[in-house]
């Protein structure tokens, strides 16, 4: 049997920010500098580059910043990728206060709690578009000279996601109401699924169910919400559950796009939602991870095993603490195969400790370039010698049955070539992003703590070689570093 093309892809969905303390402080508004053109000469991910020029650009949030004198309105930092990687030169700083970004900057908006990447218009450039709280987000188009202008999407805020979920060819848009997280019964959120091109005025070319009612399943939860008029998933226009992140991929190899979500479900609980792609459509499915958690954990989607289907890699939830790959396959995401692992897992170094967290943050996408996705896990909760919660980030190797622990790398603030140094509760690794910012064919690591420097944030950069990461010419900057607000930013909260 023919399986559909298989598309590269780097995936990562960190810990909800909304369960967090969001704190936020800082200064007011600030210049604004473009991307520098360059010609095309790199191999990555087009998904990844907005101004086409074969280098991944990164998106790093700042959702706790004061902008424009508004508490933790937020904001987003586009670094642009070049031969010798990122620079803290060439980026863009965006918020509500930008010039050609619609709206104003708000106390409590957060704006770029959340982002997805996809070429929308079809242009041949990949488009940025960031939540926006209650107001909505906003759309910035992709252009050989960066990201430009702006357009709104009122009323859909929360957790953006882009993927060719129909199969048609064209990236459409998954697109989720805010709502406020916590409760014990949450009420339903509109949801839209648009479907692509999109026009430069933010019309869809047309609007889908955003699920496909003859493949939909029901539980009682759900059920239950529709009778109160909490929101019915059957209705096609309405989600359980406040959506706070999501992850794409195609799990069962059909060439449509699928969605993994990571919602509140009430009482404290969280959980993941599978969405798969359909043509007209989402229709649901058993995700991993289902058992909920009272705590953060990270998914991220990539085809570990190499066998053309993706699969999806959960963090380690407060109760077991163990990571799993649910592995997909032309059925599905599989059931019965599903590899769980920790650090007693052999070559993977460190000691397995209660209140770790393995995978508060995940990635998975291919650092080696030998066909298999690696799995970067944040471990923010590591104690590194004596130093509580300085945090650290593990690189583990996909391989023909999964990860085995072989050549897994470790790194925190105290490795030789790691710029910094580890204090307790830094928390490095609360956030984690792959992406090939320098072109060669490996993807790197993008790291966040949101902790260093009080609430500040910081974000380290690792280069991706054909044997793993290296601390060679390793990158770490902060919101100064980019002459933007910094105070209280939560600078790196989310990576993509």
């Amino acid at each position: 049997m023919s399986r559909a093309r298989r598309r590269t892809r780097s995936a990562r969905l960190t810990a909800p920010l909304a369960a967090a303390a969001l704190l936020a402080g800082g200064i007011g508004t600030w210049a604004l500098t473009g991307a520098t053109a360059q010609a095309a000469g790199g191999s990555a991910d087009a998904r990844d580059d907005f101004n086409g020029d074969g280098y991944a650009d990164l998106v790093v949030g700042a959702p706790g910043a004061t902008v424009s004198s508004q508490a933790k309105a937020g904001y987003v930092a586009v670094m642009y990728g070049s031969p010798g990687g990122l620079s803290t030169t060439d980026k863009k700083i965006v918020s509500r206060s930008t010039s050609g970004v619609p709206g104003a900057a708000t106390a409590n908006q957060r704006f770029g709690s959340t982002f997805a990447k996809g070429d929308l218009d079809k242009d041949g450039f990949t488009d940025l578009v960031i939540s926006g709280g209650t107001a909505g987000s906003v759309v910035l188009w992709g252009s050989a000279s960066g990201l430009t202008g702006g357009t709104a999407l009122a009323g859909y805020g929360a957790a953006p996601q882009a993927g060719d979920f129909d199969g048609d060819g064209t990236t459409d848009l998954a697109l989720f109401a805010a709502r406020s997280v916590g409760g014990d019964d949450p009420a339903g959120a509109p949801a839209a699924l648009w479907k692509g091109p999109l026009s430069r005025t933010g019309r869809p070319a047309a609007v889908l169910n955003i699920l496909d009612k003859s493949g939909w399943w029901g539980n009682d939860e759900d059920d239950a919400s529709c009778a109160s008029g909490g929101g019915c998933e059957e209705d096609g226009d309405s989600i359980t559950g406040p959506v706070v992140s999501g992850q794409v991929g195609d799990i069962n190899g059909d060439g449509k796009d699928d969605l993994v979500q990571w919602r509140y479900e009430g009482d404290g609980v969280w959980g993941n939602r599978l969405l798969y792609g359909g043509t007209s459509g989402f229709v649901k499915g058993r995700a991993p991870g289902e058992d909920t958690s009272r705590e953060g954990v990270g998914t991220g989607i990539g085809d570990v095993d190499h066998d053309g289907y993706d699969d999806v890699v959960v963090g380690g939830d407060g109760w077991n603490g163990k990571a799993r790959i649910a592995f997909g396959s032309a059925s599905g995401l599989s059931e019965t195969r599903v590899q769980s692992f920790d650090q007693d897992l052999p070559g993977f170094p460190g000691v397995e400790e209660e209140g770790d967290g393995l995978g508060t943050s995940v990635s998975v996408a291919d650092v080696t370039g030998d066909g298999y996705a690696d799995i970067a896990l944040g471990i923010a909760g590591e104690d590194v010698e004596d130093i509580a919660d300085a945090g650290s980030v593990a690189l583990l190797h996909g391989g023909p049955t999964g990860v085995t622990g072989a050549g897994t790398q470790v790194f925190h603030q105290d490795t030789a070539g790691v710029p910094g140094v580890a204090e307790t509760d830094d928390r490095f690794g609360v956030s984690t992003a792959l992406l090939d910012v320098d072109g060669n064919g490996h993807r790197d690591l993008a790291a966040g703590s949101t902790a260093e420097n009080g609430t500040d944030g910081a974000v380290w950069i690792l280069r991706g070689t054909s044997s793993g990461l290296t601390t060679t010419s390793a990158l770490a900057f902060g919101a100064a570093k980019l002459s933007a607000p910094a105070t209280d930013a939560l600078f790196g909260a989310p990576l993509r």
